[in-house]
């Protein structure tokens, strides 16, 4: 990483408390993509194939964002943020034990993967905005979008090698041990967490406990248009659109007709793609809203075509250029959040921005699942990238006409704009 860190693409890895904390996320976000591909696998197996019960187990694992979000980002703004990351991830490792363990003494049942899925949820709720909102702390405001940028490609490295290694460790030893294996990643992290060096971090201050600090959030996204549009964008993408966890198992096996291992190779070829967007947003020192809003229509149409794909192959090859731009798009509304808050709210604002982001996953995964089932598979991947891309376009009219310019003159000005 060192020999890297000379390349303006990764100049967050000079830090090295940095360093130590991407390491640690690219091991345990490895085996977190092992426990992803498996849990689908399990649910499936369970459930004789049902697209709707797939939808519920996703859906249940992103519930607690809907609900507790902004309190996951309050927490964020109050405590020290490395602290809460040794709690949560240790939480997550000992509840990828349990399913491991319920597993391989074949007494898992359905409803325990839902519960389990809600536990981990319930600990992501702080996870995530913690996480996010850590990087300033480690590598300051200047690199920011850099650290975020590279945050999303070292998940997308571990979404190529966990699908890809989740696919083999199944067919070889069966689903109980991606979920062990997953436990035992979370040591990586807990690891480089202990390793930092605090006196090299960059600690905002904390904000002290008071009443109306929800209110204040949101009050202060309503303030600014541009925030507050990237937010509701983000939403109806997120929601609609990134439904691949289920889209992709579904292709897989109900219209192509694949096994656990084919399974695992079309989400990894959509997570080359997302690798190669994550690293090339890494370039950009401050993504513009014309970048967000180009990404976020593309990527509707590109998955409205990936749906029409007549085989398993083409139906792959469409999966690079698809998550490629989708990773443009979800870099570049996270840099565009964090880059707009203040650091007092910066935990708040990222709160919110987690509950658009994976808090509409209880409503459309389980609705895409039940699409797939009444409608067909291909029906439930082709409208979200139809609302996807609509979204794109009437949010572009939106900010047009609050800055009272005609859209195409919008995309010109939004080049470089916050």
């Amino acid at each position: 990483m060192r020999s890297l860190a000379g390349l303006p693409t990764f100049t967050s890895l000079r830090t090295r408390n940095y360093r130590l904390f991407a390491a640690g996320q690219a091991v345990s976000n490895t085996g977190t993509w092992m426990q992803r591909v498996a849990q689908d696998w399990l649910v499936l197996d369970l459930t004789h194939g049902s697209g709707t019960a797939l939808g519920i187990a996703t859906g249940q694992q992103f519930l607690p964002q809907l609900l507790f979000s902004l309190w996951g980002g309050m927490v964020a703004d109050r405590y020290s943020k490395r602290a809460i990351l040794f709690v949560t991830q240790s939480v997550m490792g000992a509840l990828a034990l349990i399913l491991g363990v319920l597993a391989i003494t074949h007494v898992v049942a359905v409803w325990q993967v839902y519960l389990l899925a809600f536990a981990l949820g319930m600990a992501a709720v702080v996870d995530n905005p913690t996480r996010q909102t850590f990087v300033a702390e480690m590598v300051g405001h200047e690199r920011m979008a850099n650290a975020i940028a590279l945050n999303s490609a070292t998940f997308n490295l571990a979404r190529i090698a966990g699908p890809a290694v989740a696919g083999l460790v199944i067919s070889l030893v069966g689903t109980p041990m991606a979920f062990i294996v997953n436990a035992a990643s979370y040591g990586a992290v807990l690891t480089s967490l202990k390793m930092m060096r605090p006196m090299e971090l960059h600690p905002v201050e904390r904000v002290p406990r008071a009443k109306g600090q929800l209110r204040e959030a949101l009050a202060y996204v309503r303030s600014r248009p541009s925030l507050a549009l990237t937010l509701i964008l983000v939403f109806f993408v997120a929601t609609f659109g990134m439904n691949f966890q289920v889209t992709t198992a579904l292709m897989s096996r109900e219209v192509f007709h694949t096994g656990a291992g084919a399974f695992g190779l079309a989400s990894t070829m959509f997570a080359v793609g997302a690798l190669g967007g994550a690293l090339l947003a890494a370039r950009r020192s401050r993504p513009g809203m014309r970048l967000l809003l180009v990404t976020a229509g593309i990527f509707g149409l590109l998955e409205t075509v990936t749906a029409l794909m007549p085989s398993y192959w083409t139906f792959l090859a469409l999966l690079v250029p698809t998550g490629l731009v989708l990773l443009m798009f979800t870099t570049a509304s996270n840099a565009t959040a964090q880059l707009g808050a203040t650091p007092a709210v910066r935990g708040r604002v990222m709160g919110l921005y987690m509950l658009v982001f994976l808090g509409g996953a209880p409503l459309g995964s389980p609705l895409v699942g039940w699409v797939a089932e009444h409608y067909g598979v291909r029906m439930s991947l082709g409208a979200g990238g139809v609302i996807s891309a609509l979204a794109a376009v009437v949010v572009t009219v939106l900010l047009a006409r609050h800055h009272g310019v005609p859209a195409r003159s919008y995309l010109g000005l939004a080049r470089s704009a916050p």
